[in-house]
C-alpha cells in the first residue's frame, strides 16, 4: 500500500495517477488497462479513463493499492 498526496490540487485523473506513480509506463498504457477493466476505485471496477480521483479514495491495480491523501 502506498500513498499519493494531491499537494493542494482538488483531484487527479485516474490515467495520470497510474502514470505518475509508475504503475503504468505511459498515459496510453494507463488508458488501456483502465479500458480493459483492470483498475478498481474504492473496490469497484472503473472504466472512465479521466475519472477524478480525490482525497480519501483508494485505487487498486495489479496487486498495488494507492491511497490518495
Amino acid at each position: 500500500m502506498e500513498e499519493f498526496k494531491l499537494e493542494g490540487h482538488e483531484f487527479i485523473e485516474l490515467n495520470n495517477l497510474l502514470k505518475v506513480t509508475g504503475l503504468c509506463e505511459s498515459g496510453g498504457a494507463a488508458k488501456t488497462v483502465i479500458a480493459e477493466g483492470r483498475v478498481k476505485v474504492n473496490g469497484t471496477v472503473e472504466l472512465r479513463k479521466r475519472c477524478k480521483i480525490r482525497t480519501g479514495q483508494t485505487v487498486e491495480f495489479e496487486g498495488h493499492q494507492i491511497i490518495v491523501k
